[in-house]
């Protein structure tokens, strides 16, 4: 089992920066795929990054170039810096671990960019 805590969000205005932290306990997430989906209001959620244990990185083309995924062993967190933001950013960011049929959710930190 695997419980994971974000923070970091916030309010930011349009163009500003934001570095988002999803800590896990219970396991260590070492082998696991780590990343964030977002959830905008009245929308579906959707993919944002991912990290997986071997360096691979994935993004969403809408933050690629922006958004930068990384993950820290030792501490057993992973992090999503977010640069340039844009209101479409805002949403509710979730992290989320897998590992084969094993999948975990954050209860999510809510993004807000204003123009």
């Amino acid at each position: 089992q695997v419980q994971l805590v974000e923070s970091g969000g916030g309010l930011v205005q349009a163009g500003g920066s934001l570095r988002l932290s999803c800590a896990g306990s219970g396991r260590s997430f070492a082998g696991y795929i780590v990343g964030w989906f977002r959830q905008a209001a009245g929308k579906e959620r959707e993919f944002v990054a991912s990290s997986w244990s071997g360096g691979t990185v994935n993004y969403a083309d809408s933050v690629k170039g922006r958004f930068t995924v990384s993950r820290d062993i030792a501490k057993n967190t992973v992090y999503l810096q977010m640069n340039s933001l844009k209101p479409e950013d805002t949403a509710v960011y979730y992290c989320n671990a897998r590992l084969g049929a094993y999948v975990y959710w954050g209860q999510g930190t809510q993004v807000t960019v204003s123009s």
